[in-house]
């Protein structure tokens, strides 16, 4: 089968390797897509940060099951699968409380091991979702990892029906919790500086977009009438969170989804008389948090304007690592097909 291994920064290539053989407790699945995400990018153009190569990257596919181990019975050859990559223990203290993407050993398919940038991958069968029964096709389910990670960040603020959102950052994980707020949130505000991603915002679900540009995120929410009850920080950008911070008010949630890349000072004392709520969000909760991603891909029609194409396997450095690691990506998501020959537009209609 042909994979692409991380080796070290700026070194992957697309290799031969035999076809994987399922443990007792693993599930073999031929890929359809598997998207490529920004950490994917970090690692190739900086890593190793979380890897341990040389490994196959990508931890955001779908795909077909072609055989299972011994000790499987919850799926069979031909089911349709997606997969939710964090693998945790079951048995630690934060498993028990069903925080299970802070387990004590939690590891990643397609970081720590290898993942879905090949034709075939081996998976946990207990991070695998059988999606068989669903209308969408393998193109849109290839976007139910991404989805799961804004569902958690959503799930972790507590916002409500009666809540106003804010979101700084509409790309990557952004586009996807524009989606998730929107479904649970009164209002949702997305501040973002490119125009084409205010228009997809709009799409998405956002009742209101603003451009930083045009004054700061405080005035601007003001002249809308909107307290911001929930603000989540996406950019990982340090514009992005001051202004989140200048913007909040007495009883703000505040979500940092995007990770800073400098420490910021925290002037505690303002924070607690203002009674502010911080909440860190990492990954997902798989038992918590997949299907409901699966269920809000369910809720538009089309998702072209996010995943356009889908692209074979020798692409992935330059229609994806590459551009996504130099910010040069005109797409939200890049999906690949490990089995394609050439670039193809994505399949999207249902079933």
């Amino acid at each position: 089968m042909k994979a692409l291994v991380f080796r070290t920064a700026g070194q992957a290539e697309v290799v031969e390797r035999p076809i994987p053989v399922p443990g007792p407790d693993e599930v073999l699945v031929r890929v359809a897509v598997c998207g490529v995400c920004g950490s994917d990018a970090a690692e190739f153009d900086h890593g190793p940060i979380l890897t341990s190569p040389p490994v196959v990257l990508g931890h955001e596919f779908a795909g077909t099951v072609e055989a299972v181990g011994a000790s499987v019975t919850a799926f069979a050859p031909g089911n349709r699968v997606v997969c939710g990559a964090g693998v945790s223990c079951g048995q630690c203290r934060q498993c028990h409380r069903g925080r299970t993407n802070l387990c004590a050993t939690y590891w990643t398919t397609g970081l720590q091991r290898d993942g879905g940038l090949a034709e075939y991958v081996v998976a946990p069968a207990s991070v695998l979702l059988d999606v068989s029964d669903s209308p969408l096709t393998l193109d849109t389910l290839g976007l139910a990892q991404p989805m799961s990670i804004a569902v958690h960040a959503v799930r972790r603020s507590g916002v409500g029906p009666d809540d106003n959102a804010v979101i700084v950052g509409a790309g990557g994980i952004g586009a996807f919790l524009i989606v998730a707020a929107a479904a649970v949130a009164a209002r949702v505000v997305v501040v973002d500086l490119d125009p084409a991603r205010l228009e997809l915002a709009a799409r998405l679900g956002a009742t209101a977009t603003l451009d930083p540009r045009d004054g700061s995120l405080t005035d601007q929410l003001d002249a809308l009438d909107v307290h911001p009850d929930v603000l989540f920080e996406v950019s990982g950008s340090a514009a992005g969170l001051a202004s989140v911070l200048g913007a909040a008010r007495p009883g703000s949630t505040i979500v940092p989804v995007g990770i800073q890349r400098a420490d910021v000072t925290a002037p505690l004392a303002s924070w607690t008389v203002r009674e502010y709520t911080i909440v860190g969000t990492n990954a997902h909760v798989f038992s918590a948090d997949l299907a409901e991603a699966v269920r809000l891909l369910a809720t538009r029609d089309d998702w072209s304007d996010i995943a356009p194409t889908v692209h074979p396997l020798d692409r992935t450095l330059d229609d994806g690592l590459i551009p996504l690691s130099t910010g040069a990506s005109q797409r939200i998501k890049t999906l690949i097909d490990p089995s394609a020959t050439h670039v193809r537009a994505a399949d999207h209609h249902r079933s």
